[in-house]
C-alpha cells in the first residue's frame, strides 16, 4: 500500500458541518464521505450520499450511514430518506426503520 493511500484500518471520524448541511466521514484526516442534509422542525432530510473513490470499499458508507441515523435518533428527530443509500441502508438494518414516519416509510418502500 502506497503511503497516499488511505488505510481502511484506521477508525472513521465523524463531524456535522452545519454550513454545508452535511454529516461528514473522515479517515486519517481526510475527507472519506459525507450524507448531505435538509432540517425539518422534527425531521432531518437525508437527500444525498457520497464516498470519494479513494475511499470505497472501506465501509465508509455504511459507518456513514450508521452514524448519521444514530444521530437523528440522539436529537429526538425522525428521518426522511430520500437518499436511495440511506432507504436501503434502513431496508437492510430495520433497527432504524422507527426514525421513518408512517407516511415516509410507505413513499420509500421501507
Amino acid at each position: 500500500m502506497s503511503s497516499s493511500t488511505p488505510s481502511s484500518s484506521s477508525p472513521l471520524a465523524f463531524s456535522d458541518n452545519e454550513a454545508l448541511h452535511r454529516f461528514e466521514a473522515h479517515r486519517d484526516g481526510q475527507l472519506a464521505g459525507y450524507a448531505e442534509y435538509n432540517v425539518h422542525p422534527d425531521a432531518l432530510m437525508f437527500t444525498h450520499t457520497e464516498v470519494l473513490p479513494a475511499f470505497e470499499g472501506q465501509g465508509v458508507g455504511s459507518g456513514l450511514a450508521r452514524h448519521v441515523l444514530g444521530e437523528a435518533r440522539a436529537r429526538g428527530m425522525s428521518v426522511i430518506p430520500v437518499c436511495q443509500f440511506i432507504a436501503g441502508y434502513i431496508r437492510k438494518h430495520p433497527e432504524y426503520l422507527d426514525l421513518v414516519s408512517p407516511a415516509s416509510r410507505r413513499a420509500f418502500q421501507l
